[in-house]
């Protein structure tokens, strides 16, 4: 491909990716029914994956060899990140790690090792998906930055984002992505 035609796909996955950066996955409507709210997850979910796949193809362009510098678009990597660290926190910890779970109802404080000792490790297959790929973007990350300089804020945000998943049970393969995340971060 040509580099504007590289460009163009970059800008096309920045827009997919935008879709779903910001949706929760933890939907509890009261009202709704249960075959209402399963629908809704679901709608949801295919947004959501379809933005993981958008972040992993844009990663996988930018990681590629021989990539001219017009491909590093400032903004497709920090949508790149943002899309990571907002599933991360808002759908991911808090399906392996009950701590980080929010009550719906508001009350029960509960310590931490109480709420791990009541939570199923049962995972919904789609869960399971998403985390395989954020895992994947947390290490191609780490890739992107032995390669592409990027600005003192990105870097704030990834080794935030790199250094998270170690206060954060049963995410051990999250954990390994983040280790050569950070270890890219501070040879940076």
């Amino acid at each position: 491909l040509s580099t504007d035609r590289t460009v163009k796909v970059m800008n096309i996955l920045e827009k997919n990716i935008q879709d779903g950066s910001k949706l929760s996955t933890l939907l509890n409507h009261n009202n709704d029914t249960e075959d209402e709210e399963r629908l809704w997850r679901d709608l949801i979910m295919e947004r959501v994956t379809k933005s993981a796949d958008a972040c992993l193809t844009a990663i996988n362009i930018m990681t590629s060899p021989n990539m001219p510098k017009a491909v590093y678009i400032e903004d497709v990597i920090e949508r790149v990140i943002q899309y990571t660290k907002f599933h991360l926190q808002n759908t991911l910890y808090p399906q392996y790690d009950p701590v980080y779970r929010v009550d719906p109802h508001g009350g029960g404080l509960l310590s931490s090792k109480a709420k791990r000792a009541k939570c199923s490790t049962h995972k919904q297959r789609v869960i399971v998906m998403l985390y395989n790929k954020v895992c994947d973007i947390v290490s191609s990350l780490s890739e992107l930055l032995e390669i592409q300089l990027l600005t003192d804020t990105t870097i704030l945000q990834v080794s935030s984002m790199g250094i998270t998943p170690f206060f954060v049970e049963n995410v051990s393969e999250l954990q390994l992505c983040a280790i050569k995340l950070v270890t890219a971060v501070s040879n940076f």
